[in-house]
């Protein structure tokens, strides 16, 4: 009997993470591997922008299962993603249902696989912040309880399960898989010519990213951004693709890009774009998780607008440094006045996580 792998897409992050994985089942399977793997989608992110694109670009098989649970609160989201997704595993019944990252779907999709006995296996556990206001923090630590096998990134990530009480016997360091997904897609970023098609100079403008409610919910401190990064445009181009969420808050506060217009919006942007954009920036500033790893892949300097991260190693062993509202300005003073790469890379950044999660799974 074949090995019955199923796997949980939801949002953004999700597919670029799951791209590498399916690939090295793929692999695996067309060296005589006797396995299935079938993908779900949940629908958590559905804007075309936010997922169609990314499907196309990362060469994602069509989902075998569409869940189209939509927007709303994250408790609704939950609830809505655990009730559709409930008799798809029921029917297909796999041995493993596996989970990428801390979104939403990502927590709902293991709690119903384990309430039906269904083993959990979580890629990127062990990552934390420390700060439960978020909810992504949430998603990862009840995810990581929840997980059979966790597939962690770094040691810093072991050492958090250890001290949550996860035995070490479930515990699998991998490395980084959105490493993975950057080296099979950077031939193809760098073919798209984005910088020339938005008439910028490589190493002569920022790229900046913003969407968590810390930084966008609050209309006064989102225009203090705003405005900050208005006076920085005067001198050094700055382009902004504007997530969903950032435009409903900026409407919201009946504010419009417009108020800005040194500020270069863009619609949202795909993976390859966004790629580029973060490879040639001379420096990114984002509260994004996936893009501290990028640019400390490329060793672009990167400012985290956050008090914290999920991801310190891109600190201790890369290009990114934290920063808040208060500090931006000094610190954008100080990145920019200091050296346009920073060239270190944590261990096991190599290319070959997917690889190594998918060989876990076949002798589990």
């Amino acid at each position: 009997m074949p090995l019955k792998l199923l796997t949980v897409a939801g949002a953004r992050p999700n597919f670029i993470k799951i791209a590498p994985f399916l690939a090295a089942v793929r692999a695996r399977q067309q060296a005589g591997w006797d396995a299935t793997c079938s993908l779900v989608h949940t629908g958590q992110h559905y804007d075309a922008n936010m997922s169609d694109i990314f499907f196309q670009e990362l060469r994602i098989p069509a989902p075998d299962v569409h869940l189209a649970v939509g927007s709303g609160s994250q408790p609704a989201q939950t609830a809505r993603i655990m009730a559709a997704v409930e008799p798809v595993l029921l029917e297909r019944r796999p041995h493993w249902v596996v989970v990428f990252g801390d979104v939403t779907s990502t927590l709902a999709c293991a709690l119903v696989a384990a309430q039906l006995g269904i083993r959990v296996a979580h890629v990127e556990a062990g990552l934390r912040s420390f700060d439960r206001t978020m909810p992504e923090e949430l998603n990862r630590i009840l995810t990581d309880q929840l997980a059979d096998l966790l597939f962690t990134p770094s040691a810093d990530a072991d050492e958090h399960l250890r001290h949550e009480g996860i035995p070490a016997a479930r515990i699998r360091r991998v490395g980084n898989i959105m490493i993975d997904a950057l080296r099979q897609n950077l031939p193809f970023a760098r073919q798209k010519a984005t910088c020339q098609r938005l008439g910028l100079t490589p190493g002569q403008f920022v790229y900046v990213t913003l969407h968590r409610p810390g930084n966008v919910d609050q209309p006064a401190l989102l225009g203090a951004i705003f405005d900050l990064l208005h006076e920085l445009a005067a001198t050094l181009p700055v382009v902004l693709p504007l997530h969903p969420r950032t435009a409903q808050r900026l409407h919201d506060a009946h504010r419009q890009p417009g108020d800005w217009p040194r500020i270069r919006f863009l619609e949202p942007l795909g993976y390859h774009d966004s790629l580029q954009l973060s490879e040639h920036a001379r420096l990114v500033i984002t509260d994004s998780g996936g893009l501290q790893e990028e640019t400390t892949a490329f060793g672009t300097p990167c400012l985290t607008l956050r008090p914290n991260t999920e991801r310190p190693v891109t600190v201790t062993d890369g290009s990114n440094r934290l920063t808040t509202p208060e500090t931006l300005a000094a610190d954008l003073r100080t990145l920019l006045a200091g050296p346009t790469r920073i060239d270190r890379r944590p261990p096991l950044w190599d290319g070959h996580t997917a690889e190594r999660i998918v060989d876990h799974l076949a002798s589990a």
